[in-house]
């Protein structure tokens, strides 16, 4: 079948763009996130689009008095990838690489919302990430990520927000490739494991005159299977600087898997070392855009389009039981790159055993 993307020089292989993947678990994904400096102010989205399972779906969610607002939203994708649309949520590629837009019109939700993203740096590819269990692939997919600022605004239960780059900040990233989407394999690979070990930590930082990104996976024993660092410095002709040596220690909050504080470390290829603190100021939970969501997980189709509006007051939550969250920070450097106070995320989603981090079990807390 042919869509709108076959008149675009960006085919792969020789097929169609609406057949593209090489498993049912195929995913094409957008997010973003975006902060107030100074308040407690954090709204999200995500868009997934899955060519194989013919589905799309997104999520957006904002952070407003303490309450998580939260709408997620799926259709049948109906072949056609270029249509970015998912009731009341949509995502345009203003200039590829640079500045995006993000539409909400969800009035009987209090919630609308026009905003342009706009990189501060370039956009830089991560490492690829691959992970087995047994014979089949468990994940494999690229991903971009880059900070920026946000310029718009945001209408919320009848409330105008102006959102303008000198105070609003936020990250994007872009990754295609393989993950669990959908419903589950009905048979399990005979040598595969539970998958019940997962160690992710993400933290996108934005400094007045750079950004910096860090990111890790670690096995149970603490080895690093994926992980990356780089320093990007603001202005023309500026060169991304990657690290040569990058580690993260975190004090936990007690009773919980949630950081308390982070303390990242870079070691540059020339020598010298940098550290980084991050102070978390509040969470925000990722089940918001569908990320481990009970009833509306990324790629589930739920025989038609569907959508769910939902609340949550940040102080209800159960930490212990709410793994995967985005914790808003304020963020210090010192050493080697100089002195700096910026503003970041620090993502975490941390199941399982770990031993630097003391938990052994599937689901033990820190003490």
């Amino acid at each position: 079948m042919l869509s709108k993307a076959d008149d675009y020089p960006i085919h792969q292989n020789p097929e169609p763009i609406a057949y593209a993947g090489q498993s049912r678990n195929f995913y094409d994904r957008y997010f973003f996130n975006g902060y107030h400096k100074e308040e407690d102010l954090f709204f999200a989205l995500g868009m997934g689009v899955y060519p194989q399972l013919d589905v799309i779906d997104a999520g957006f969610s904002f952070i407003r008095n303490g309450v998580q607002h939260n709408l997620l939203s799926s259709r049948a994708l109906g072949m056609e990838r270029m249509n970015t649309h998912v009731e009341g949520i949509s995502v345009e590629v203003v200039e590829a690489l640079n500045q995006l837009r993000i539409v909400i019109d969800s009035p009987e939700h209090g919630m609308e919302a026009d905003l342009l993203f706009t990189g501060r740096a370039p956009a830089q590819e991560e490492p690829r990430f691959t992970r087995r269990n047994g014979a089949q692939i468990f994940m494999d997919y690229t991903r971009l990520t880059q900070n920026g600022s946000w310029v718009g605004w945001i209408k919320h239960q009848g409330t105008l927000i102006n959102v303008t780059p000198e105070n609003w900040l936020g990250t994007r990233d872009r990754s295609w490739g393989i993950r669990p989407v959908g419903m589950a394999d009905a048979q399990a690979n005979p040598q595969g494991l539970p998958m019940n070990q997962f160690y992710w930590l993400w933290a996108p930082i934005n400094w007045p005159d750079a950004v910096s990104l860090y990111h890790l996976n670690d096995d149970a024993d603490g080895f690093p299977w994926n992980t990356d660092g780089v320093f990007i410095p603001l202005g023309a002709g500026a060169q991304a600087e990657t690290m040569r040596k990058v580690s993260s220690d975190l004090t936990f909050i007690p009773g919980t898997r949630h950081a308390a504080k982070a303390l990242i470390s870079f070691q540059r290829r020339g020598g010298g070392e940098v550290n980084i603190t991050m102070s978390p100021r509040f969470h925000w939970y990722m089940k918001g855009v569908g990320y481990g969501h009970p009833t509306f997980p990324h790629g589930l189709y739920h025989g038609g389009p569907a959508s769910v509006y939902e609340e949550y007051v940040l102080s209800e939550i159960d930490d212990a039981m709410t793994l995967h969250i985005q914790a808003i920070s304020t963020v210090t450097m010192r050493g080697d790159l100089g002195e700096r106070e910026g503003h970041g995320v620090l993502e975490q989603l941390i199941v399982g055993p770990h031993q630097p981090s003391g938990f052994k079990e599937l689901l033990d807390m820190a003490p």
